[in-house]
């Protein structure tokens, strides 16, 4: 580009910038799936969040779950290792399961 006045200058980079932009949202498009609109939010509409304390207890029931597949301990031995975990933990964590607890 041989342009040497201000305006020029100015004119040259704002089409280079746009055609930029234009390229670069064509490519996302076609490459990123959230950009095709309401689409990818429809999609994940129908996942809820799950909250902190639901998390938990599935983390609880899969520990229990494979303590007592692979180690085959007993309710009370499971009981007893569940109670000592629960005490090992910090108190913010005990107040959450102990409303685990009640709600259960």
């Amino acid at each position: 580009f041989q342009g040497r006045s201000y305006d020029c200058m100015i004119a040259h980079t704002t089409i280079v910038f746009t055609r930029y932009i234009m390229l670069s949202v064509e490519n996302r498009k076609s490459a990123d799936h959230r950009s095709l609109g309401r689409l990818f939010y429809l999609c994940c509409d129908e996942l809820e969040d799950i909250k902190f304390f639901e998390s938990i207890s599935l983390i609880l029931d899969l520990l229990k779950d494979a303590l007592t597949e692979k180690l085959s301990l007993t309710k009370k031995q499971l009981n007893e290792f569940m109670n000592y975990f629960i005490a090992s933990l910090p108190t913010v964590l005990k107040e959450k399961l102990a409303i685990l607890c009640c709600e259960s």
